[in-house]
């Protein structure tokens, strides 16, 4: 069996295991399909080993076509911090635009920036938040930080965790509930324009009769409500982080999880002030297996 491995062969895994199909490995490689196709098909004959099936939903990646992909991704982010090595021989300077939800700034990106801001001193920031995405490619912003499953195709990024959620009340709230089901407690939740968010969803499912009395239009409005003794709501678990006062009814729920990532354009000429935000913040925010970022002491 030949089994050397190149550079070229990690980034055709990588691709197809992101991509899932032929057209989107080629969309990412910059190259034709029949090309993907005659790749992957000569690496597995190199290596005598199925690195994907072929299924209905597209190409589904093996444990080894796992395994490999996460090696590709190491390498990726040690080729990344090389260049961005390089790039900091000089000083960093100039204004970089970031988006992220008002939730995702308070928990994770406000203090993952006080971590990182002071080793650059001559870096702006512009912050924006919002629930949707900025059309990054117009420059609405450089660099989104966003919970999703799914990003855009046309934005290239890092997943940083993945976010769980439970349901949260306050202590005080709690206190008066004794051991009332949950469908009979008071609610707050996302509005109706939010129909397929996870905590929207989970309720819509397992409690399709259950009205909320509180509807907010952000999950950060939603956990101020909560934090304030209204009621009870589907929040993600690193809240907690900032909100020691909640306390949750319940493990993770199951069924109810997010990812965050972390975007910025694709293609294109990246500056050195958001190339080296973005670098940063990939190695700051990452989460752990509670959805929250670790506290460093």
């Amino acid at each position: 069996m030949h089994n050397r491995l190149n550079y070229s062969d990690l980034t055709l895994i990588l691709a197809l295991v992101r991509g899932g199909s032929l057209s989107r490995a080629a969309e990412r490689l910059r190259v034709d399909v029949s090309t993907v196709f005659r790749s992957i098909r000569r690496l597995e004959a190199s290596l005598g080993l199925e690195l994907f099936e072929k299924k209905r939903t597209g190409y589904l990646p093996t444990p080894t076509a796992l395994l490999l992909a996460d090696q590709a991704e190491r390498a990726e982010h040690a080729l990344d911090n090389a260049r961005a090595s390089l790039l900091e021989a000089d000083s960093i300077a100039g204004t970089v635009q970031l988006t992220c939800t008002e939730s995702v700034l308070a928990n994770l990106v406000a203090p993952a920036l006080g971590d990182v801001l002071p080793d650059y001193p001559q870096l702006m920031l512009e912050i924006s938040t919002s629930d949707g995405f900025a059309d990054l490619s117009r420059r609405d912003a450089d660099i989104a930080i966003r919970l999703t499953k799914t990003p855009p195709e046309h934005l290239v990024g890092r997943c940083l965790g993945k976010v769980p959620y439970a349901l949260y009340g306050h202590t005080s709230y709690l206190s008066q509930i004794q051991d009332k089901p949950w469908d009979a407690l008071t609610w707050v939740s996302l509005d109706d324009s939010f129909s397929d968010h996870p905590t929207v969803t989970w309720r819509t499912f397992n409690y399709p009769t259950l009205v909320p009395r509180y509807r907010c239009q952000s999950i950060h409005a939603v956990t101020q409500l909560v934090r304030s003794g209204l009621g009870v709501a589907i929040l993600p678990c690193f809240v907690l982080q900032t909100a020691p006062e909640l306390c949750p009814l319940s493990a993770p729920l199951i069924n109810c999880e997010s990812e965050l990532w972390i975007l910025i354009r694709a293609g294109g000429r990246v500056l050195q002030p958001v190339h080296t935000l973005y670098r940063a913040l990939s190695e700051t925010i990452p989460l752990n297996q509670n959805g929250k970022r670790p506290t460093h002491l």
